[in-house]
């Protein structure tokens, strides 16, 4: 248990990024990064806000450049208010008309691109800033340092260029244990059609460009090159040299093989270069004395290992929010609907202390939640009103403060805290009502329980649901085809006849669903042979009904009577009335029952630890090529000499307290917290990540282009 406490200490990655990105914009100067919490503590709210790191010295006033991809990086992790406190007066894009002022330090954060790099040559050129300080997303190639170095020669500008650094940052952290890869610079030059809700099909993503068969070599070479290069960063960032493990012979060995060599080069330059700055950074932790044994796991897998729990229907409140509304980088917008005429956007992060408690909790939990916090905000907005002897907090100007000195200054000091909290809670309500209206108009309910039952679901019960809904809702087509994948990936080979798909086709395109998408996955069934265990994981019962299930359910209630004025003639009650009374089971998906064979053998089941013995191993620190050839026998430790590793798939098996989970193709809500939930339970800290996040619909969409493309 011990080992445990003192895992749990580490800063997650989240928090890693956050103080890299501060000692950046301190002008990489060192920052004090006691994470003592006192600043979350002081709010109220333990673990709702990130603490920001204070700089050594007084502050320095400075101009903040970014292009697109550094803005992405930094919005999901720092608002305005905490570039204020590190002393940026401004943030500007690069590329946009800035005016100079050339007494003020600029930062500048931004991608390696030729582009960019020509840009700053011209800044340079212009004097538009006191000095420059230049930090690069990802590590500047030597042909555009080259490139810099002949401008600022040729221009005469090199006095004003302070610092030239690689961040290794090329990652979005949305959540504490939750990441993914920056898009590459060419996919965020194409033109959107909607600018304020970028979707990740506005280029080309990680999964159709590794399954596309148009692909060439290159692309292939290109794109697992730029994933490894991003997975490096996170890698870097969190300051520990992982164990590998993936699967032989598809994307994710060629992924891991590529990273072993990058983290192997960055070891192998610190050893040489203690004294450099830019080669001490890496790994620095392990060479303090992190022991072997305390050095996390990183389990790298393709997507296809399990396409069902990216086209499911959740039932927890972050799946619902990515599915069912626009969540991009935090930012959850809400479009108009019956109940509400205008668009409106809020902001959900770390930072939050009702999304970071209630994110991962099934939705009848979380109305339950809502209801609870508003009590306490109710009981403790009354109990200033008391004490101070006015009738509403809105009125808190009106308290005579020759009367009541000490009751104004409890009000005035709880007062920020109380506004805060009430407009959270104002935000969750407006997000679980549009979710509420989807659930009712979609019968998101009645898919969950079929989906969570789909094994037992028969060829003909699906066309009875296509056809006939229970539910009072009517799901969209896409929904209908959502279901249908699932069925036909999770029961066993042979039980669904040409019949049965030309009838389940039949009935999709009855409804206007485009099938290319489903006629997709059946070729890769066929062509991979999925096992009904790779892509389903288990199945169980939901709770239907009954006293748990019941009295989770009352939040809905509750919620209901809290929305009466919001909404016209009952409308929530009439949404809450058509939603069933249950609970998702506990089991787990393929993605977290692998991640529990690595990381916790003892608890696996034969047959995932079957599977995961053959996976590839990776220890980027043993000497290159020990081992190979042998087929040790010995313990977890003993033969884990191998880089590429010869021993048994046995010997291997090891107890790892520090996971991180990374999907080649697209991660999902769905599948984050399943793995959240076993973390949870079993007391391990794992972070997963993706090449990108998508919703399932996008997901959807991704499969129908590839599916129109081998047509």
């Amino acid at each position: 248990m011990s080992g445990i406490v003192q895992h749990t200490s580490l800063p997650t990655l989240q928090q890693s990024q956050t103080n890299a990105i501060l000692q950046l914009l301190n002008l990489n100067k060192p920052t004090d990064t006691s994470s003592d919490g006192s600043a979350a503590l002081a709010a109220g709210k333990p673990g709702s806000k990130l603490n920001i790191p204070t700089a050594s010295g007084p502050p320095v006033w400075k101009v903040l450049v970014l292009d697109e991809r550094t803005k992405d990086v930094l919005a999901t992790v720092l608002r305005v208010q905490d570039l204020r406190d590190v002393g940026v007066t401004l943030h500007v894009q690069l590329h946009s008309v800035r005016p100079p002022l050339p007494d003020v330090p600029a930062v500048y954060f931004v991608s390696p691109t030729l582009t960019n790099v020509r840009r700053i040559a011209e800044d340079l050129e212009k004097n538009l800033y006191e000095s420059f300080h230049l930090n690069f997303v990802e590590p500047l190639s030597r042909a555009l340092l080259e490139e810099l170095a002949a401008a600022v020669a040729k221009d005469g500008t090199s006095e004003l260029v302070d610092q030239v650094l690689d961040q290794y940052l090329s990652f979005i952290s949305p959540s504490p244990s939750l990441f993914s890869l920056i898009p590459p610079p060419s996919n965020l030059s194409q033109p959107s059609s909607n600018p304020q809700i970028p979707s990740p099909l506005h280029y080309n993503t990680s999964y159709t460009l590794l399954n596309s068969p148009s692909s060439t070599d290159q692309e292939i070479e290109d794109e697992t090159e730029r994933i490894a290069n991003g997975l490096f960063s996170v890698i870097a960032t969190m300051g520990h040299v992982p164990y590998i493990r993936c699967p032989k012979g598809n994307a994710a060995e060629m992924i891991a093989r590529k990273l072993e060599m990058k983290i192997r080069d960055a070891i192998l330059s610190t050893s040489r270069s203690q004294s450099s700055a830019s080669g001490s950074m890496f790994f620095a932790q392990d060479s303090s004395g992190l022991s072997n044994l305390q050095r996390p796991l990183l389990l790298i897998l393709d997507r296809n290992v399990d396409l069902v729990s990216m086209v499911s229907h959740g039932w927890t409140y972050q799946a619902l929010v990515s599915d069912c509304l626009d969540m991009k980088l935090n930012r959850v917008t809400i479009k108009p609907t019956q109940t509400q005429s205008q668009k409106k956007a809020y902001d959900l992060d770390a930072k939050d202390f009702f999304w970071s408690k209630n994110a991962a909790n099934p939705f009848p939990q979380v109305a339950e939640d809502i209801d609870i916090e508003l009590s306490r905000y109710k009981q403790d907005a009354a109990e200033i009103t008391r004490s101070t002897g006015i009738s509403d907090m809105n009125d808190i100007s009106q308290i005579d403060p020759s009367a009541n000195a000490a009751h104004l200054k409890t009000a005035i000091t709880a007062l920020p805290e109380l506004t805060a909290r009430k407009a959270t809670l104002d935000t969750h309500m407006n997000i679980a009502t549009a979710l509420l209206e989807h659930i009712k108009n979609r019968g998101l309910d009645e898919l969950f329980s079929t989906e969570e039952a789909i094994t037992r679901q028969t060829t003909q019960a699906i066309l009875e649901l296509l056809r006939h809904p229970k539910s009072e809702g009517n799901p969209t087509p896409e929904d209908k085809l959502r279901l249908v994948i699932v069925f036909y990936l999770s029961v066993a080979d042979n039980t669904i006849s040409k019949d049965d798909v030309t009838e389940l086709e039949k009935e999709l395109k009855a409804v206007g669903a485009d099938i290319s998408s489903f006629e997709y996955v059946r070729r890769t069934r066929e062509i991979s042979k999925m096992s009904v265990s790779g892509v389903l994981g288990g199945s169980s019962t939901p709770v239907v009904g009954g006293q748990q299930a019941g009295e989770l359910f009352r939040g809905f209630s509750a919620l209901g009577n809290r929305l009466t004025d919001r909404l016209k003639e009952g409308g929530l009650e009439n949404l809450i009335s058509g939603v069933k009374n249950f609970l998702p089971a506990n089991k787990l998906l393929p993605i977290t029952r692998l991640t529990e064979a690595l990381m916790d053998s003892s608890s696996a089941s034969t047959q995932s630890l079957q599977e995961t013995d053959d996976y590839l191993f990776l220890d980027p620190r043993a000497p290159r090529h020990a081992g190979l050839g042998l087929s040790g026998t010995g313990g977890a430790t003993g033969s884990l000499g191998g880089a590429g590793g010869g021993a048994s798939g046995r010997s291997r098996r090891m107890q790892f307290n520090e996971g991180i989970v990374f999907i080649v193709g697209g991660a999902g809500y769905v599948e984050y917290g399943n793995l959240e939930e076993w973390a949870g339970r079993t007391g391990k800290r794992v972070t997963y990540g993706g090449t990108e996040i998508v919703d399932p619909g996008s997901f959807v969409q991704v499969l129908e282009q590839l599916g129109k493309s081998n047509s």
